[in-house]
């Protein structure tokens, strides 16, 4: 039987986690700081339970070098969660500032003080003519989030600025132009995904055309980088919510972080009432999906799973260990790395067909069919029972389409992409 040692785990999530930070959180489990308990016996009310979220807080900002105007939320639900969290409080946003600007229309200041009935109209209106949120559909996943919305408040306010379908006939694998966006006026959300699990696509960077304006305004971009988040520097500041699941680069399946701009947080954006969203026909979120309710209990206000976070902590201490120049260490490596493994592909292009357009390449997930004789499914088979011989697993590609993924996460070590890229050759030359 293999070990832990003889294994380079090329799934796509949950991935592998260091082995130190396993063992440590092993003996966590049985006894955390010598109480007698384990982690996962103590209560989410305790101290332990705030000092470790506090931590893999202070953590993760000073890793990814989050500025102070913004909150970290431990949640559950996963990135599909996300998909309705961020409708929910989005919409509940826009909301606000619609109402804010209707009011001062009104000549009150505050919501009592209006005639009810005239700012409750005013706001349907509103809503009615106004209310978008924008989607850049670049894949399996982002597919799924502009569904949900579809969902969750139908076609009439949502979006779809962009389809990569449109470029890339009827299939995913590129990014359309930015200049073929097609956005809305002051939308209630921007919604990218920044790296497609599925489909191995990967923004290259942030996108030019969403970028704040030099005082600081601008459209309201929410990413999901649930599958390359901690992989590379990212301007924070351009962002009002980027969620990612822990279970590819952070941690363990079970907890879902939410980095978002205090500015859609009360004091500054309280969420409108339930009542005043029926009035307007808009849905109201479940509890746990509520921002400023999980934000107020600083994550805590339900049983959250605090050795999930305290798994996420030892990772991004790990990582903080590791490099002393935080985030920009890892991309480099990670950049190393999906090269040394595209380079074997491109090497032997008889052999192997790389899935998406080179400029919108994964350094996370690299997709590609193994082409070599006349029936891809027996070659493909065949490599990935060679490659498991050898170590490399979790290689095969999603189920909706098919191939080879190769998952190049940051647990995945250089000399792990190495032995990958040696066997690329190997086979290809056999």
């Amino acid at each position: 039987m293999p070990t832990r040692a003889d294994i380079t785990y090329f799934g796509a999530g949950p991935a592998a986690l260091p082995t130190p930070v396993l063992e440590k959180a092993a003996q966590a489990l049985l006894n955390y700081d010598g109480t007698g308990l384990g982690i996962a016996e103590h209560s989410h009310r305790s101290q332990y339970a705030t000092d470790i979220i506090n931590q893999a807080k202070a953590d993760l900002a000073s890793y990814l070098d989050i500025p102070n105007d913004y909150d970290v939320l431990f949640m559950q639900g996963g990135g599909s969660g996300e998909f309705s969290a961020t409708v929910y409080n989005l919409v509940g946003a826009w909301v606000t500032r619609k109402k804010a600007d209707i009011l001062k229309q009104l000549g009150v200041k505050s919501e009592p003080e209006a005639n009810q009935e005239e700012l409750v109209s005013a706001l349907k209106k509103a809503v009615d003519a106004e209310l978008k949120l924008d989607y850049l559909v670049t894949g399996g996943w982002s597919l799924k989030a502009y569904q949900e919305a579809d969902r969750l408040i139908g076609p009439e306010f949502t979006n779809k600025a962009a389809d990569a379908r449109t470029v890339n006939d009827g299939k995913f694998g590129k990014i359309p132009d930015e200049s073929t966006w097609k956005l809305s006026k002051d939308a209630a959300m921007v919604y990218y995904c920044d790296n497609e699990t599925v489909d191995g696509v990967e923004f290259p960077n942030y996108p030019d055309v969403l970028a704040p304006n030099s005082d600081g305004t601008g459209p309201i971009v929410v990413a999901d980088m649930s599958s390359n988040i901690l992989s590379r520097r990212i301007p924070v500041k351009n962002f009002s919510v980027i969620f990612f699941g822990a279970q590819k680069n952070l941690g363990s399946t079970g907890v879902t972080v939410v980095v978002i701009k205090k500015s859609l947080l009360p004091p500054a954006c309280p969420q409108p009432s339930p009542a005043l969203l029926r009035k307007l026909g808009l849905p109201s979120p479940p509890i746990i999906f509520s921002y400023e309710t999980i934000a107020k209990n600083n994550s805590l206000y339900n049983t959250l799973s605090i050795f999930d976070v305290y798994i996420a902590g030892q990772v991004l201490k790990s990582l903080l260990n590791t490099y002393s120049d935080k985030v920009d260490g890892q991309q480099a490596v990670s950049e190393k790395k999906a090269a040394i493994i595209y380079e074997a592909l491109e090497a032997h292009s008889d052999t192997y067909k790389i899935v998406p357009d080179k400029s919108a390449r994964s350094r996370m997930n690299i997709c590609f069919r193994v082409i070599k004789g006349n029936n891809v499914d027996t070659a493909e088979a065949e490599f990935l029972k060679q490659a498991t011989a050898l170590g490399l697993t979790g290689l095969k590609g999603h189920r909706s389409v098919g191939g080879v993924r190769a998952s190049n996460y940051n647990s995945v070590p250089l000399a792990g992409a190495q032995k990958l890229a040696d066997f690329i050759r190997d086979y290809a030359t056999a």
